[in-house]
């Protein structure tokens, strides 16, 4: 499926082409080839994928790459993918104990299966810390400073001068308000010139984001949060479920921790 915006038609081509989750996080399997291979690491580099490298506090994809009958009808598990100055890896495992000589040759035809459960689950957990990035920013005025997450729950951490006994309770309320209100979610791609005198990402320090990454890649729940963001999302709050907040805690003069959670396990159906 597409995402509102259209990324596609303002992404640079070449990444559209070749890193298929920036611009439709809904792509759940993909042909490729491989262009590269790292026996020792044992890892292949693939011309396109549609596997999440990691990055942004967003864990990387799992999920497997198998051959056609052609090339020996080999399955591999994809149990890492990171970028590596730039080219996007995918580590993966034969089962074997010379997963070496096991690995594809450069030009195999591989398809891509992501497991999808885990990466539904990380996009919503992903939706959703957004939407408390943008309920702490339109309540308190306070930006993001830090944050991490696993399939299912997160946190981000904030930099308020204290923390008050009720403001889980707050945040929790706003948070499932947001969501019920099914905002869109849109993907976009903005010219360095123009996010650079953007307040919203500049609250979101996009400003920190290297120069040479031009244009960048944008987050916007429409009414509501609006960040520089390379991860994957949902197409609406409506998706993300109820959200509870799990904890909350001080970490210091000014960095305050609050954690959230979904409260349920749902997987994407109505909107694949």
């Amino acid at each position: 499926m597409g995402v509102p915006g259209n990324p596609a038609a303002t992404a640079p081509p070449e990444l559209a082409a070749s890193e298929l989750f920036a611009v439709d996080a809904y792509v759940r399997e993909f042909e490729a080839t491989v262009v590269e291979v790292d026996r020792e690491g044992r890892r292949v580099r693939l011309d396109r994928t549609a596997f999440y490298p990691g990055g942004g506090g967003q864990p990387h994809d799992l999920g497997t790459l198998s051959t056609g009958a052609s090339s020996g009808s080999a399955s591999y598990d994809v149990i890492s993918v990171k970028r590596d100055r730039g080219p996007i890896w995918h580590t993966v495992s034969t089962g074997s104990t010379d997963d070496e000589a096991d690995l594809p040759d450069v030009g195999t035809q591989v398809h891509g299966i992501l497991d999808w459960q885990r990466r539904h689950t990380l996009m919503r957990t992903h939706t959703a810390l957004h939407v408390l990035c943008g309920v702490i920013w339109a309540d308190y005025g306070i930006p993001v400073t830090g944050g991490n997450m696993e399939p299912g729950k997160g946190r981000l951490d904030f930099p308020f001068p204290h923390m008050s006994a009720d403001l889980g309770v707050q945040v929790e309320r706003r948070i499932n308000e947001e969501i019920a209100k099914a905002l869109e979610i849109v993907v976009d791609f903005v010219p360095r010139a123009t996010a650079d005198t953007d307040p919203a990402l500049i609250r979101t320090a996009a400003n920190l984001i290297p120069l040479e990454v031009d244009p960048l890649r944008v987050i916007d729940i429409l009414g509501l949060d609006r960040q520089a963001d390379g991860g994957t999302h949902v197409v609406s709050t409506a998706d993300v479920g109820d959200v509870r907040v799990s904890g909350t805690e001080s970490k210091g003069k000014d960095n305050k921790r609050i954690r959230i959670e979904l409260t349920d396990q749902r997987t994407e159906g109505a909107t694949a």
